[in-house]
């Protein structure tokens, strides 16, 4: 990878390595999300896709992940607009924003552990998926996030 890319290159010229190193590794992109139809807003769920391994933050089947879950969101540099969605805190929102990244972040202090010391990764709250039923969903809403249209 090229050195500090991130403040370099626009996110459409990473390489694909470089594009998957932006990421934290919070897990909070796997958690479930539904759109009101009628008031266009974004419940997020603490619940999290059934690949997501909640302890590492990281998919567990991330190759295959659209084939398993056909509602899996793919992130790429062309799409990241339509991703209002992303926490504040991750690092394709931060460098589409033009804001530098966070310090805590993997590529800066080496350490891939400290985004869930700092508490901004999922594992300290998400549960999977398999463990919800379906009709108990909504009772795990965390945040209602306007959409912007």
């Amino acid at each position: 990878m090229r050195e500090r890319f991130w403040e370099r290159f626009a996110l459409e010229e990473l390489t694909a390595a470089e594009w998957e190193a932006l990421c934290d590794g919070c897990g909070q992109c796997c958690l479930l999300k539904f759109l009101d139809d009628d008031s266009g807003d974004l419940a997020v769920l603490g619940v999290a896709c059934e690949l997501l391994d909640i302890h590492s933050c990281r998919c567990s089947d991330y190759t295959n992940r659209q084939a398993r879950v056909p509602d899996c969101e793919r992130l790429t540099p062309e799409r990241i607009a339509e991703f209002h969605w992303l926490p504040k805190s991750c690092a394709y929102r931060r460098i589409a924003e033009g804001r530098k990244l966070a310090g805590w972040h993997p590529l800066l202090s080496g350490d891939p552990e400290r985004v869930h010391r700092k508490g901004i990764s999922v594992r300290s709250f998400a549960i999977s998926e398999r463990e919800v039923a379906e009709d108990q969903l909504d009772e795990h809403i965390i945040a209602i996030l306007p959409i912007k249209s």
